[in-house]
């Protein structure tokens, strides 16, 4: 079997943008499962997105309490024989793949955001370090971003940073 998952980070809203593309509800529509990489600012977002698929999300550093209360720091979900896990924040890109697998030895696939910086690289170990960027605040990017992400028999199909 095939899942399709949907990458976001840092929605940021209302404060970098009024409301979620359009674009990213349909890929959010047609994913099995969108995971959200902290940021969203507005519990309004989780909802929202709730009503478009199931949602596999942590909360980042501009979250409050409401966010905070509904939503992990770190999240872990085992997808089609692959261990994922979502935070927020990975610090600087120096030397950012060995810190993660020290912090998460027993994960193959991470997804991070906060910099708003789309990344995909994979560790010494072999793991897979995914940032989709931001669809709503492009920061120094040359265009706002999420990312489509194919699972298969245990390994990661295909990786699509989408423009937005």
């Amino acid at each position: 079997m095939t899942t399709r998952l949907l990458l976001i980070s840092d929605t940021h809203i209302p404060g970098r943008a009024r409301a979620l593309p359009s674009a990213l509800l349909r890929a959010a529509d047609a994913a099995d499962l969108i995971i959200h990489a902290g940021d969203w600012v507005a519990a309004s977002v989780l909802d929202e997105l709730t009503d478009h698929g199931e949602v596999l999300g942590v909360f980042g550093n501009n979250d409050g309490p409401d966010l905070r209360s509904r939503l992990p720091e770190i999240a872990h979900r085992e997808i089609e024989g692959l261990r994922f896990a979502v935070v927020h924040e990975t610090g600087p890109k120096t030397g950012r793949e060995m810190r993660m697998e020290a912090a998460h030895p027993d994960v193959d696939v991470l997804v991070f955001g906060h910099s708003h910086i789309p990344w995909d690289t994979v560790s010494a170990r072999g793991m897979r370090l995914l940032n989709p960027g931001s669809p709503t605040d492009r920061r120094r990017q040359p265009v706002c971003s999420m990312m489509r992400v194919l699972v298969a028999d245990r390994a990661v199909r295909s990786v699509e940073l989408v423009a937005l």
